[in-house]
């Protein structure tokens, strides 16, 4: 469920990201542009997620 939600949340952003993006240039805004980018991006940030190791805290008895 959560690359769901991450795949939906880099579409949403990536369409607003391109919108205001266009706009402050003076291009063209293109939804097709816009959904490749942020759902590429969003995998991406899924990607280095999974490859970042994960660190175990242990806790010590003598403590």
């Amino acid at each position: 469920m959560k690359y769901i939600i991450t795949l939906f949340w880099g579409f949403c952003i990536g369409q607003a990201v391109n919108y205001i993006g266009s706009s402050l240039t003076g291009g063209s805004y293109d939804f097709m542009t816009a959904t490749l980018i942020g759902l590429v991006s969003a995998i991406l940030i899924m990607l280095i997620g999974q490859a970042i190791p994960k660190t175990v805290h242990t806790t010590s008895a003598h403590e």
